[in-house]
């Protein structure tokens, strides 16, 4: 986390304990955007708001920001045009707009400092506007227990088109953060607020550490009046020319590394010449283009075994620059059927070998990858994401049996290279890369001479943990 270590130092100099809490806004602080507009793009699209529900939207939003109306009066009419829904609707559809908006939304700066918040023992809450449905399940990604909201009326497990007074904004963001003191015995003197906005004036002048985080002009304006530090997060949100810029040359760099690559490859008569010097010099090139680190534990063991079959946790589209800078040499890979017609990379990927699967048809899968066991044996690596598809979150998804399948019938160890972070560099549906310092680790490898069909499934699990534990205790020494 060395690109945030500004934003944290002062977090971990300072004191511990779960007296000390550590509360933060949703909203432009731990996301770039705006929670309620994936809700409400989702309700649109889906066709689930009549014409006056969406001119009686457009207008008190309006009035809000005008300052015409109260933040009750543009939450009153939210809750109306929800009216006899059933909860557990919300809920699905939260959870689905997390997965699909709002997870490659959070800011990695912010992640880093609900991390750092954490390890020192404080009391972590989410202090919003929002509705539950809108946030917790931010808040369970992020390790959050505490949830302090605006609440809407339920009965009999339906809304009633009526919200819970008092509203949390504005000063009921205040009252929300005293009652949580006073229940958790927390010393609000030694806390910190985060918030984007004027807004939480009132929950910002009663903590002992206001941290304005990306603030709007009003609060910019009074922080600088009040001596409060002021810290902008850059990681999200609206990219930079220079960003764009970067992560155009490191894409498009594996055009000229082929040209290169090219060299001795003909020299040599070898097209895995020309494909292994053409992967060493996109990953060195393109990650210094685009302003990616590595940051390795393990590396010996990239080297240790091989062929191998490698496992890594699918985070982020920039996962493939990122194993061509680790791996370097002698490798392949799977990738799904649809890759084959990407203009730039389905030629590319065909030249090094890529076995094109059909993740939806798990025979015509299995049948695709029986050749590559012949190739691992004859001394190329295979590369392969068993969760099958990118994660939007840093937590994996299941594991699927094929790379474990490959490893078994050909008789080579598993090695498993662990990410951390690569979303900081670019989430899931990003399309600019970001300057960052991805985390890794290796794994010694693990053999699969002994390994049955009847013993696979244990296998797989504890692969699996392995993933997830190193995740969970990154700071722990590597065996």
């Amino acid at each position: 986390m060395a690109l945030h270590a500004r934003f944290t130092h002062e977090i971990e100099e300072g004191p511990e304990g779960p007296r000390v809490a550590a509360l933060f806004d949703v909203d432009g602080t731990l996301i770039a955007g705006f929670s309620a507009v994936a809700f409400v793009r989702d309700r649109l699209l889906a066709g689930r708001m009549s014409p006056r529900d969406i001119a009686d939207t457009l207008a008190n939003t309006i009035r809000f920001q005008l300052g015409r109306v109260g933040f009750s009066r543009l939450i009153a009419a939210t809750a109306a045009w929800l009216r006899d829904v059933p909860e557990r609707e919300l809920e699905e559809l939260g959870e689905r707009i997390f997965t699909r908006a709002i997870a490659a939304m959070i800011y990695p700066e912010s992640r880093a400092l609900v991390q750092a918040h954490r390890r020192r023992g404080h009391t972590l809450a989410l202090v919003s506007s929002a509705t539950r449905y809108q946030i917790e399940p931010l808040a369970r990604e992020l390790g959050i227990p505490h949830v302090l909201c605006t609440q809407l009326e339920v009965e009999n497990g339906r809304l009633t088109g009526r919200h819970v007074w008092p509203t949390c904004w504005g000063g009921g963001k205040a009252l929300a953060a005293r009652a949580l003191a006073r229940e958790h015995g927390i010393d609000l003197s030694r806390s910190y607020f985060y918030t984007d906005s004027d807004e939480d004036l009132p929950l910002l002048e009663i903590v002992g550490h206001p941290r304005p985080t990306n603030p709007n002009r009003r609060l910019t304006t009074i922080a600088a009046r009040r001596g409060w530090p002021v810290q902008r997060f850059t990681a999200r949100g609206t990219p930079s020319p220079v960003q764009i810029v970067r992560s155009t040359l490191a894409i498009g760099s594996i055009l000229p590394a082929l040209v290169v690559g090219a060299v001795p490859g003909v020299l040599n008569r070898s097209r895995r010449d020309m494909v292994n010097f053409a992967i060493a010099t996109w990953g060195e090139f393109g990650t210094a283009l685009a302003g990616v680190r590595l940051a390795v534990r393990g590396e010996e063991h990239l080297w240790s075994r091989r062929p191998a079959v490698f496992v890594f946790n699918h985070q982020s589209a920039i996962d493939v620059l990122l194993l061509c800078k680790l791996l370097r040499r002698d490798f392949s890979g799977v990738a799904k059927k649809e890759a084959r017609g990407n203009p730039l990379f389905g030629p590319v990927f065909a030249l090094a070998g890529v076995v094109f699967i059909d993740r939806l048809d798990r025979q015509k899968a299995i049948e695709a990858l029986r050749p590559a066991i012949a190739t691992l044996r004859e001394g190329t690596s295979f590369v392969i994401a068993p969760e099958g598809t990118r994660s939007t979150t840093l937590r994996p998804g299941p594991f699927k049996k094929g790379a474990f399948h490959l490893a078994m019938g050909a008789r080579v160890p598993i090695v498993p290279i662990v990410f951390r972070n690569a979303l900081d560099a670019l989430p899931k549906h990003g399309l600019v890369i970001r300057p960052a310092t991805v985390d890794v680790v290796v794994h010694p490898p693990i053999p699969t001479d002994d390994w049955t069909l009847d013993t696979l499934d244990r296998r797989i699990a504890e692969v699996r943990a392995l993933f997830l534990d190193t995740l969970e205790r990154f700071d722990a020494p590597v065996a």
